[in-house]
């Protein structure tokens, strides 16, 4: 292999490698967009518990959502265990803004 075929090659590389990245930036820019969706619906949950005296959590919704997504996420090919660690990390936030929203500090 001669220099100029080493060449054509990195340059090859380096555009695949500038395709998937901007694929990657523009499929976290939905996932953020997504999220802030999500907690808008889920402030407004927390809103309805605070005006009804509900409990923060929601501990047999939250272990039915998980049961979902590992299902989902074993159907997409993405490893449940991870999928489940990304929901637990989730409601967490969700429920700490439940507790908030019950405490009257928003």
């Amino acid at each position: 292999m001669n220099s100029s075929d080493t060449d054509h090659t990195d340059d090859n590389v380096t555009a695949e490698l500038a395709r998937l990245r901007d694929s990657i930036d523009n499929i976290d820019a939905a996932v953020v967009h997504m999220l802030a969706e999500r907690f808008k619906c889920t402030q407004q949950v927390g809103h309805l518990k605070a005006k009804h005296q509900l409990p923060p959590a929601d501990p047999t919704r939250e272990a039915s959502q998980i049961a979902r997504l590992r299902q989902l996420a074993e159907n997409a090919k993405l490893d449940p265990a991870f999928a489940e660690k990304l929901l637990n990390f989730i409601i967490a936030e969700v429920i700490r803004h439940h507790e908030t929203i019950a405490a009257g500090e928003e």
